[in-house]
């Protein structure tokens, strides 16, 4: 895939994690967008505390099989049970292969985790597509994690 599509499904993920920003609560507002033969086939969005996270939200609205789909996901899937189940486990376990992260999370609890778990469970994950604007998203959500 190229670049400036890469870029185009990440600003994509973005404008659907600035849409978790009225809901989330605590959570941060992610955006995840899946991709089949460059073309976006679900997005999703954090829920409020306790309901789906972005990714298993795009999952849940996929209407095909994950062969060949692409994730985009402005932050690293998390890599642990809390309210929620694990979101990189969530990836795994719907097989998908191909997983663009625009930033980790700097969470302890995460912080390179989530990555290393889809990394073992054999995705390509690329990090730090448009991490700069997602920074700039998530700045209030980062301050907190630190």
């Amino acid at each position: 895939m190229l670049l400036s599509e890469k870029r185009k499904f990440m600003q994509l993920a973005i404008h659907e994690g600035r849409l978790a920003i009225a809901n989330c609560g605590d959570n941060p507002p992610v955006g995840c967008v899946l991709v089949h033969n460059a073309m976006v086939v679900a997005q999703g969005h954090t829920s409020s505390p306790g309901e789906p996270h972005a990714e298993a939200m795009a999952l849940s609205l996929l209407g095909i099989a994950t062969d060949d789909v692409a994730a985009f996901v402005t932050l690293e899937p998390c890599s642990f049970q809390g309210r929620t189940p694990s979101c990189a486990q969530t990836l795994i376990d719907a097989g998908i292969k191909t997983v663009y992260v625009g930033m980790l999370d700097p969470d302890p609890r995460n912080n390179g985790k989530g990555i290393e778990k889809m990394k073992a469970a054999g995705i390509d994950v690329e990090i730090g597509l448009l991490a700069q604007e997602i920074t700039k998203d998530l700045d209030s959500y980062l301050g907190k994690a630190q």
